[in-house]
């Protein structure tokens, strides 16, 4: 048995935190071998909640479950992570400005990224899902500027896995027959899902998924809206927002982080886009096609990017400038 590692997730009495902390506990993110400290923080008024999460996660009775604690204090929550899964952060109510979320939010991931540079390892890997998670990431990679900015990174993985469902289902293949779609930019609804360099395999043979649909319509329309929209098709359903789904997503795009990407494979995650090939303006959190190899990501490179990928491209990298600007206007006063 290895030494534990400590991995946080906050948010950790809220409903993405419930699908996901039995994952993380039962080896199928960090390996079956490797023992755990789950560090579990939320905010005090939900520490009840959080008691009876707690007791839950004892009961599952999970052998590589080493230690967990449940806090609302961050220099407990982020004391030598190893992990932060940061899941907590302000939802959107009713009526409120884009700009307010940003707000209210920059200041959760000022403290949050200033709670991570003065307690956490230095080797810490910081993933953030809550949102606006790109501009989200950002403050926190801004506020803890002895942590490498590549160990940052925000999820765009249930994108990527809502785009690979969609083409599975239209093929009637299953997902896992589906590689190599690309979501770049936002995870928002200017998010560009592309499968131009994408496969599939159809009659054991690797096809790509423009030749296996021959629905460039299709392709270029409702596949794009359907994958920008699921969120939102999602809460209107459940009047809830994907729990299941995103800790899936999560789970993911951990554990590739962790034991890297397959051969061939690339999968899509926000990082940072310094000297990125592709024309995205410098310092922007922006999702990209990765490979993952020692625990350490590189964009991929030579992808071939056609008028209409570029306009989506700049669409949704304008859209993280103008959000970036408005969040660094806060961050000097929060």
């Amino acid at each position: 048995m290895s030494e534990p590692i400590r991995v946080l997730v906050t948010g950790a009495a809220g409903q993405i935190a419930y699908s996901l902390l039995y994952s993380i506990g039962n080896g199928s993110v960090f390996g079956k071998d490797q023992p755990i400290i789950l560090v579990l923080l939320d905010i005090t008024p939900m520490m009840g909640v959080l008691d009876g999460v707690l007791m839950e996660l004892q009961d599952c009775a999970l052998p590589l479950l080493k230690d967990v604690i449940a806090t609302d204090k961050e220099d407990v929550a982020f004391k030598d992570l190893d992990v932060a899964i940061l899941v907590g952060s302000m939802p959107r109510r009713d009526g409120m400005e884009r700009k307010d979320l940003l707000k209210a939010n920059v200041k959760i991931f000022k403290s949050q990224g200033a709670a991570l540079e003065k307690y956490a390892k230095k080797s810490v890997k910081v993933i953030v899902v809550g949102n606006p998670a790109n501009t989200n990431c950002l403050t926190a990679c801004k506020s803890a500027p002895s942590i490498p900015k590549e160990n940052f990174s925000c999820l765009t993985r249930l994108d990527h896995n809502r785009a690979k469902a969609q083409i599975a289902l239209k093929l009637g293949v299953t997902s896992d027959d589906v590689k190599n779609v690309i979501i770049w930019g936002n995870h928002s609804s200017t998010q560009y899902p592309d499968v131009s360099h994408a496969k599939v395999k159809l009659q054991g043979k690797e096809v790509g998924v423009y030749d296996a649909l021959k629905d460039d319509s299709w392709l270029k329309g409702e596949f794009i809206t359907t994958v920008q929209q699921r969120g939102a098709a999602v809460i209107k359903a459940r009047k809830l927002s994907s729990a299941m789904s995103a800790a899936k997503a999560i789970c993911d795009h951990v554990r590739d982080i962790w034991f890297g990407t397959p051969e061939g494979e690339f999968v899509s995650m926000g990082i940072i886009s310094d000297g990125n090939p592709y024309g995205v303006p410098d310092d922007l959190l922006y999702s990209f096609p990765v490979t993952i190899k020692n625990k350490t990501w590189k964009v991929v490179e030579g992808l071939t990017i056609n008028d209409f990928s570029r306009e989506k491209m700049d669409l949704t990298a304008k859209e993280l400038a103008e959000e970036k600007e408005t969040a660094f206007e806060f961050l000097s006063s929060a």
